[in-house]
């Protein structure tokens, strides 16, 4: 594999491809630090040094830091996969685009486009709640940290927020397109990993104040190994269901015969679930956590759920654990169809050995994928739960939690792949090349 990646460069259009994403993400690195209009960016940095911790933290992670400095793209990428969460869904119970979701290609982008649509109006409400709360909000020092507060202000943010969506939506479309890898997921990627350097930097400042110990350093050094191992363990195991070919006689030739394989991965939904469940998470607290003082003092049931629902806590780890194993079952069963791999099958000719072809091999599949679902359900559920209580439960500062990690690693194992079927790709066709010049000779 080393020696196909050194051969990355040699390719013109893999080489254009990265070119392509290293680019787009650097757009994107360069508009987090752009600010939105009418906000005192030192008060807005305080306020966040005394919240950093719980679901604003967890909002900033996803968003690449662009919530902390409330830049254009403070909303990050999530409004548009709420937007893809609530499509698919509705694929399920409205007849109308479960008919869409079978047309193929047409069906796909008309799909793509009342995502795009959903988008913009819940980027439209997010941006109206943070306006009305950074209105409320002050700092440390009593400053407020909105400038000019009033309706101008809210329709600039609105304006402001609702474009950097679009714009990054749009972007992670082209690095999905021309690019290499899943754009929206190498987006968070992106921001989850521009974080660790300033991590470090606070690590080593930690442990040279005698805030942090070598012990612990050691610990946590170990746990993120062991973490990642589990992750790349898990996300390259799966279940190889053997499947025979019969022997065809076709002129006077004869084919098949051949025994294979159908491989059944542990983890079908990949870094969705985490994703889907963090997203479904936040949208509620979002506005909750810019509400006025005087409303949370009328109301004070609403803090206590917001208190409730950070991360670390009881109930906010039981939904988060739930929405997990939910999304890992619905998101498997939207992209793998058991019923049109046994079609396919018996079309082809062939079976599972003791299993009658057709019905009783949909089932049967359909039973041992459930089955390596929920194993790959609760693998994520702890992945993202447990680092995240030794994080706030024993003070340990595990800058990367499980979420992350899971988040990281996933799609780095996910454009690697793609990378090296660019290479396969290319090995295969210099391959036929060679044969097709031997054969003029």
């Amino acid at each position: 594999m080393v020696g196909g990646f050194q051969n990355i460069p040699k390719i013109p259009e893999l080489r254009k491809r990265i070119i392509v994403s290293f680019l787009l993400l650097a757009v994107y690195r360069i508009g987090v630090h752009v600010p939105t209009p009418g906000i005192d960016g030192k008060a807005l940095a305080s306020f966040f040094a005394q919240h950093k911790e719980g679901m604003l933290g967890l909002m900033d992670m996803f968003s690449g830091g662009a919530l902390q400095s409330m830049s254009v793209f403070a909303l990050g990428i999530m409004p548009y996969i709420s937007a893809s969460i609530i499509l698919q869904l509705l694929t399920v119970v409205v007849p109308y685009l479960e008919k869409l979701k079978k047309e193929g290609e047409a069906g796909r982008k008309k799909i793509t486009q009342y995502t795009r649509y959903g988008t913009v109006i819940l980027s439209i409400i997010q941006g109206f709640g943070i306006s009305v709360g950074l209105e409320k909000m002050t700092g440390p020092a009593g400053s407020p940290i909105v400038i000019v507060p009033g309706w101008s202000f809210r329709l600039m943010t609105i304006i402001t927020l609702t474009a950097g969506t679009a714009f990054l939506m749009w972007l992670g479309e082209q690095i999905t397109e021309r690019g290499i890898g899943n754009g929206i997921s190498l987006i968070i990627f992106a921001g989850i990993v521009a974080r660790l350097p300033a991590a470090s930097v606070n690590t080593i400042r930690l442990f040279q104040t005698g805030e942090m110990g070598p012990v612990t350093i050691i610990f946590i050094v170990a746990l993120m190994v062991a973490v990642v191992g589990g992750i790349i363990y898990m996300e390259r195991s799966q279940r190889r269901i053997p499947v025979q070919y019969p022997k065809r006689v076709i002129g006077r030739k004869m084919y098949g015969g051949q025994s294979t394989h159908l491989p059944l991965r542990v983890n079908t939904a990949g870094v969705i679930p985490p994703i889907f469940a963090s997203s479904i998470l936040m949208f509620p607290l979002t506005v909750a956590n810019f509400m006025p003082r005087n409303i949370l003092d009328a109301y004070p049931w609403i803090e206590t759920i917001i208190q409730s629902m950070n991360p670390g806590q009881i109930a906010y780890n039981i939904f988060y654990v739930g929405f997990i194993i939910f999304f890992c079952y619905f998101y498997t069963a939207v992209t793998f169809n058991p019923v049109d791999v046994a079609d396919n099958m018996k079309k082809q000719g062939g079976y599972i050995p003791g299993i009658r072809p057709g019905k009783k091999t949909a089932e049967y599949i359909d039973w041992v994928l459930s089955r390596l679902t929920f194993i790959g359900a609760i693998y994520i559920s702890a992945v993202c739960v447990l680092p995240t209580i030794l994080t706030y439960r024993f003070n340990i500062p595990f800058y990367f939690g499980g979420t992350a990690l899971l988040i990281v690693v996933g799609v780095a194992l996910d454009t690697v792949g793609q990378m090296e079927s660019h290479l396969l790709v290319r090995h295969y066709d210099g391959f036929l090349d060679k044969g097709r010049i031997r054969g003029r000779r």
